[in-house]
């Protein structure tokens, strides 16, 4: 299954993180996928409920483009396009050549602690 961690990280937590991938790549190892925003605020704004849906209906409707997206779940072009770029630059969403899009990962996990870094 191939799966990505998503996390919200201090600035000290993010380098212990990025640390840590660089060590296990220099080792030849496959580091796990990871992406990190610095607050709850930035994750929701960039991973919210409608994008989430977004991404489930690509995972099991994958070749579908933008426009085809649109007609099919009813909703306006244009905040289709808006969602579709925001999870393709994330790296939550692949699109081909072709405009064709696809999910990359079986399973997205989100880790926000509740505690403040008291390192």
């Amino acid at each position: 299954m191939n799966r990505i961690e998503i996390e919200v990280l201090s600035p000290r937590q993010a380098l212990t993180a990025f640390s840590k991938a660089w060590r296990t790549s220099a080792k030849g190892k496959t580091a796990t996928s990871r992406l990190a925003f610095g607050s709850l605020r930035e994750l929701f704004s960039a991973i919210t409920e409608k994008r989430l849906e977004l991404l489930r209906y690509i995972a099991a409707h994958e070749g579908l483009n933008t426009r085809q997206l649109a007609q099919e779940l009813g909703r306006d072009y244009k905040n289709i396009h808006t969602d579709v770029t925001g999870l393709t630059d994330l790296g939550l969403l692949e699109k081909n050549s072709k405009g064709a899009l696809s999910a990359p990962f079986d399973e997205i996990v989100i880790h926000a602690g509740i505690r403040s870094d008291a390192a």
